[in-house]
């Protein structure tokens, strides 16, 4: 099959993984992106000086996050990945030159890894197919490199997103985007996206030190204590109708939120957890105080993803919110007057994976 253009670019947004209670399930996607421009070089003479550039048959150049630090060769993330997706819809080995602007930070619970590997997916599904993504087979795909689907799926869709994954015996199942039909899949990977308040803002603060998945998943006991499942599901439960947009009675498509529950205590109750985070804490001591920091003030704050980054959520209008800012400042200034600490200050993205081709 022959490419149908000769360049995609790829823009990805950055993901906040488990919310405090949606452990391995919830994930959001962040107004703070990527972009990956991948040009083909088929028609480069081997034996020209630029060649000097190449490692085999790619070329990478890094901006931003990890510029020093990833690999510009074959064992880069998006350029390993993007083989395996071009094989699965029978591309050649293509020669090109990838370019990456990096904003996310590297290791610490922002969806880096996830954002890579969407990002090579659909960059070769646009190589191959003309036309809108098909972001059902991106998703299919990219969570079953990745192995979970957490980070992957609101990458992909953007929104809130609830993923799992089916155990060996269960059936094939299906992903499912809220209001659209079921596509049958093969992996067993499943998502419902929901549409989040446009109300809701969001704060990460990023530390210096990042965190490996691995590491933090080992971090883990094998079992929990029943009444702690108990405790996350009802927390869990919550989340979508604490992100979700409501009309003038307090109503959303899941159902109504009583008018003396706030949406900034669901937020708060939606978020608590006893599963994961207090067992990763000592991982990550200065990220878990300035959680437990943030919701002594009222705030509802996680540890995004595995960490080692810190998020925190709330909901109102444009005022509300600057006021909500200031107030989450200051009470991070301990953190930010640290060297290596920064916060960003986003939206939700509602878009998830967008390409253009040339």
């Amino acid at each position: 099959m022959k490419p149908v253009c000769n360049s995609v670019s790829v823009r990805v947004p950055a993901t906040s993984a488990n919310l405090g209670s949606g452990f391995d399930t919830a994930g959001i996607a962040l107004d703070y992106a990527d972009s990956l421009v991948f040009t083909l070089d088929d028609n480069h003479s081997k034996n020209s000086l630029d060649s000097l550039d190449y490692a085999g048959n790619v070329r990478v150049i890094i901006h931003g996050e990890g510029e020093d630090t990833l690999p510009k060769d074959e064992t880069h993330l998006v350029v390993a990945t993007f083989r395996k997706a071009c094989k699965i819809f029978g591309l050649p080995n293509l020669r090109f030159t990838l370019e990456a602007h990096n904003r996310i930070p590297q290791a610490r619970g922002m969806g880096s890894s996830a954002e890579a590997i969407v990002a090579a997916v659909a960059a070769a599904w646009a190589f191959a197919h003309e036309g809108d993504l098909n972001r059902e087979a991106i998703f299919e795909i990219a969570a079953a490199i990745e192995g979970h689907p957490d980070n992957v799926a609101p990458a992909v869709f953007g929104g809130l997103t609830m993923s799992w994954k089916l155990d060996a015996g269960e059936g094939k199942g299906s992903v499912r985007v809220a209001g659209d039909c079921e596509t049958p899949l093969s992996t067993g990977f499943h998502t419902v996206r929901y549409k989040v308040s446009q109300d809701i803002s969001v704060s990460v603060f990023v530390p210096d030190f990042e965190l490996s998945t691995e590491l933090a998943r080992r971090a883990l006991p094998a079992k929990v204590p029943y009444g702690d499942a108990i405790f996350n599901v009802s927390r869990v439960a919550m989340l979508p109708v604490a992100f979700g947009e409501l009309n003038s009675d307090s109503e959303n498509e899941l159902g109504t939120i009583k008018s003396d529950i706030s949406r900034n205590a669901l937020l708060f109750a939606a978020t608590q957890d006893a599963l994961h985070q207090p067992y990763r804490a000592n991982l990550m001591k200065d990220s878990w105080k300035l959680v437990e920091t943030l919701r002594e003030h009222g705030f509802a704050a996680a540890i995004s993803g595995a960490g080692s980054c810190v998020a925190v959520f709330y909901a109102g209008d444009a005022e509300c919110n600057k006021s909500a800012v200031q107030k989450i400042d200051a009470i991070a200034e301990p953190w930010l007057s640290r060297a290596g600490w920064r916060v960003l200050h986003v939206q939700v993205d509602s878009i998830g994976v967008a390409i253009t081709r040339e």
